[in-house]
C-alpha cells in the first residue's frame, strides 16, 4: 500500500484527493494548518495531523509523526498547501510578500528538502507540485501569488534536473480554476493586508472585493470552471506511471494560456491579460 503526504487538506484540491487516494488503497497522511480541521479529518476517517508551511518546528513534528506510522518511508509528497494574497504590487508591504512566500514556497521547500533525503535512502519516491496557471503567466493584482508560483516553477524544474540520476520523480501540476476555497481565503488576505483607502487602486478594489466576496457556485469563467477531480486524475497519473510527465496542465485555460505565451509577443500577451482582468475588475 504506497504512502502518500498531502498539505493543505482542509478543502478543495487537497481535501478531494486525500479522500479519493484513500478510497483506491493508498496510505493517505492528511494534513491542515489549523487543528479544527485536523480534526474533522480523523473524524472523516483519514490520517492526519497539523502541518503549518509557515513553522519548522510543526514540519518536524508532522515528519516524525508520520514515519512514526510507515516505519521510515513515504513513497510520495503532494506539495498543495497554498493561498492566494490579492492586491496591486505597490500595495504589498514586505512583511506581507514574505507572508506569501513562507506558506507557498519557503514551507514547501523546507518540507520537500526533508523528504528528499529519506527518498534518497529509501531509493525510491515521487514529488507533485500542485503550481498554478499563474505560474505560467501573470494577471493583475496578483503580484504576490503570480510571484510565489514563478518561484516554485523555477525551483522545481531545477529540483528535476538535479534529481534526473535518481529514482525520485518531480512533476508540476498547473490547474487554472478549479472549485474550492481559493476565492474565499484570498477575500481574507485583501482584507488583512491590503490598505484600501489609501491605494491608488481604490476604484478598482472596491470590483475586486465584490468579486472575491462572490463565493456563488455561479462565476463568469463557470464553463472552465472544473471539479477538483481535475487535478485527481493528473496526481494519479503522476504517481502511477513509468514515466510521469514533468507537466500536467489541468483545466482549459491553463492549456490555452500556455500556447499563448509560446506564440505571442510580450505586448500582445499583456494585451490579452489585461483584457482578462479589465472585464472581471469592472
Amino acid at each position: 500500500m504506497p504512502s502518500i503526504l498531502i498539505t493543505g487538506c482542509s478543502s478543495g484540491i487537497g481535501y478531494y484527493c486525500a479522500k479519493a487516494l484513500q478510497a483506491e488503497g493508498y496510505q493517505v497522511f492528511a494534513t491542515a494548518r489549523q487543528q479544527k480541521d485536523v480534526e474533522r479529518l480523523l473524524n472523516e476517517g483519514l490520517q492526519s495531523t497539523r502541518l503549518d508551511l509557515t513553522d519548522s518546528q510543526s514540519i518536524d513534528d508532522a515528519l516524525t509523526w508520520l514515519l512514526e506510522q510507515t516505519n521510515g518511508q513515504l513513497d510520495a509528497l503532494f506539495n498543495n498547501g497554498a493561498y492566494g494574497q490579492p492586491g496591486a504590487v505597490e500595495d504589498l508591504s514586505r512583511q506581507t510578500l514574505r507572508q506569501q512566500f513562507e506558506t507557498n514556497l519557503f514551507g514547501t521547500h523546507e518540507l520537500t528538502c526533508k523528504v528528499i533525503k529519506l527518498m534518497r535512502k529509501q531509493g525510491h519516491g515521487r514529488i507533485i507540485q500542485n503550481s498554478s496557471v499563474l505560474g505560467l503567466i501573470t494577471m493583475k493584482y496578483r503580484g504576490a501569488y503570480n510571484a510565489s508560483k514563478f518561484a516554485l516553477e523555477g525551483l522545481t524544474d531545477t529540483l528535476r534536473q538535479e534529481l534526473s540520476d535518481t529514482p525520485i520523480k518531480v512533476s508540476l501540476i498547473e490547474p487554472g480554476p478549479i472549485e474550492s476555497d481559493f476565492r474565499k481565503n484570498a477575500h481574507k488576505a485583501f482584507n488583512a493586508n491590503i490598505d484600501i483607502e489609501s491605494s491608488a487602486h481604490k476604484n478598482t478594489y472596491i470590483a475586486v472585493q465584490k468579486r472575491l466576496a462572490n463565493t456563488n457556485a455561479k462565476q463568469k469563467n463557470d464553463t472552465f470552471t472544473l471539479g477538483p477531480e481535475a487535478v485527481y486524475n493528473a496526481l494519479k497519473h503522476a504517481l502511477e506511471s513509468r514515466h510521469p510527465k514533468a507537466r500536467y496542465y489541468v483545466t482549459f485555460p491553463t492549456k490555452l494560456f500556455a500556447v499563448l505565451r509560446r506564440l505571442l509577443s510580450t505586448r500582445g500577451l499583456d494585451w490579452v491579460l489585461n483584457k482578462i482582468s479589465n472585464s472581471e475588475n469592472k
